[in-house]
Parts: C-alpha cells; structure tokens; sequence
C-alpha cells in the first residue's frame, strides 16, 4: 500500500505543477474533436478540463486513491458517464468520447516521462495505475452509451405501439379502437392504460375493437383480448367486437375461449351500427 500512495502523491504533485500545460493541451484537442461538430462549446470544453483535472487530482489525494469503489472515484466515474449522456444527445458519436479519453491518458503519460525525477520503477507502477483509472473510465463511458440506446429504443418502440393502435372517437361516446399485429403483455397493457383512460375523458359508452388487422391469435393473445374487453366492461361501457375472420374464429374455439358474453359483428361498419343502435343514434342516408 505504501508504494502506491506514493506513487499517486507522484503523479498528484506531477500534476498540480503542469495542470496550466496539461489543461490547454486537452482543451484545443477537445475544441477539435467536439468544437467542429457544435457538441460542446468553448466554455463547456473549457469547464470540463478544469474539472475532470480537479476530480483527478482529488482521487490521487484520497485516502485510498486504489479503491474504485470510492466516492472520489465514483465522482470521476459520473462525471464521464453524465458527459457520455450529453454529447449522445446531442448526436455525437460514443467512439469520439472513447478516443478524447484516450488523448487525456497519453497526455499525462507524455507529461510524466518529461519528469526526470521519477524513476523507471515509478513510472512502471504510475502507468498502470492511470492505466486503471482510464479504463474504468472508458467502461462508464460505455455504459452510459448502453443505458442510453436503450432507453431510446424502449421509447421508439412505446412510440410505435402507441401510434399503431389509435383510438379514435367516431361519434359522442362510441371510441373504435383497430387492433394491428400482435398483443403482448406490455402492449396491452399501453393500450388498455391509454383506452381506459379514453373512456373516462369522453364518458364513452360502446367502445368498437376491430381484429381485422391481427394474422393470428394464441391463448396468450386471446387472453390479453378479454381482459381489455373485461376492462372496458367494468368501466361502464359495451365493448363490440368486429372482424374476426374465419381461421381467428377456428382458433378461438380450439382455444376454448369463451366469448358467449360479448357482442360481435362481422365488420366494423357493422359493429359501429351496433354502437349506434345501443346509444339509441339513427344514422340515415341523404338523397
């Protein structure tokens, strides 16, 4: 333990008696990465220097500048990670950031081998203590990437789900809700959440499911379709069901799915007349 705090009071004193040089280094290579580009302007290249050199040098002056489970370190950790976030969102490439901390390493390494003070035991134990440090960063850098397609693909694909079942209101208090594709558990659960709430803004009192758009149904799928019926039913209101084809008809019954308690029709023309028909609505042809 003793040769590696000294071997960070090394590189922490190293550091503090070249952070002008080290700073204006890392500053003009990081106008030239991300200044181009408009991802970070001067001040924020500037402000980030200044602090990640800061952040380092207050690891290198812990207690235990060896424990990556420090709040020191986990400070420098952050702060690449939330710098990952940013520049992500603004459009900038992971790869960028990845080879910015690359730069900032074999900056410092550069500026210890000009230190003929330090000898080549030293410098051998300082290498790969920044060695450490800097791949830890990298891999919060990369996390931070993965957290981040992540949650832009669970958005997109809450967009798409969201967008492919549109509820729209034909008539004061008939919703026609068109079912496209496949029902699983969590977009069922969108689309109940967001035809629920359909019905009790509009008070809609029949509600049209339309399955001419679904290719084919399991006892998942089926499942997922009478609890929304059920839902819908203990909101108050009628829920009509239309379009079910012949081969969705057959697998219904092979399923044992019981729908004796729930109205369908054979197109939705014909349920959106049932609706009608209940809310007492006569819908006529002009000459």
């Amino acid at each position: 333990m003793a040769q590696q705090v000294s071997t960070s009071q090394i590189l922490a004193d190293t550091l503090k008696l070249q952070i002008g040089n080290i700073s204006s280094v890392i500053e003009k290579q990081g106008r030239t990465i991300f200044g181009g580009s408009n991802l970070l302007d001067p001040d924020e290249i500037t402000d980030f220097c200044v602090e990640f050199l800061e952040l380092l040098v207050t690891l290198l002056e812990s207690k235990d500048p060896e424990d990556d489970a420090s709040p020191q370190f986990h400070a420098l950790e952050m702060y690449f990670n939330n710098l990952s976030r940013q520049i992500l969102m603004r459009g900038g490439r992971v790869e960028d950031l990845v080879r910015y901390i690359q730069f900032m390493q074999r900056t410092l390494l550069e500026m210890l081998s000009e230190n003929k003070n330090i000898s080549v035991k030293e410098a051998r134990a300082i290498l790969l203590y920044l060695s450490g440090i800097f791949n830890e960063l990298i891999l919060a850098v990369f996390a931070a990437y993965l957290e981040e397609k992540e949650s832009t693909i669970f958005a997109q694909e809450k967009e798409l789900r969201e967008t492919s079942t549109p509820i729209t209101e034909i008539w004061d208090g008939v919703l026609t809700l068109p079912i496209i594709g496949t029902l699983d558990s969590s977009r069922t659960m969108i689309v109940m959440e967001a035809l629920l709430n359909r019905i009790a803004r509009d008070r809609a009192e029949a509600v049209v499911m339309d399955l001419t758009g679904v290719k084919n149904i399991d006892s998942q799928v089926s499942h997922h379709l009478i609890q929304m019926v059920r839902a819908v039913q203990l909101m108050g209101s009628d829920a009509i069901i239309t379009g079910i084809r012949p081969e969705i008809a057959r697998a219904l019954t092979s399923l044992n799915i019981d729908l004796g308690n729930v109205v369908t029709r054979a197109t939705l023309s014909d349920g959106l007349k049932e609706a009608f028909r209940r809310l007492g609505i006569q819908v006529s042809k002009h000459a």
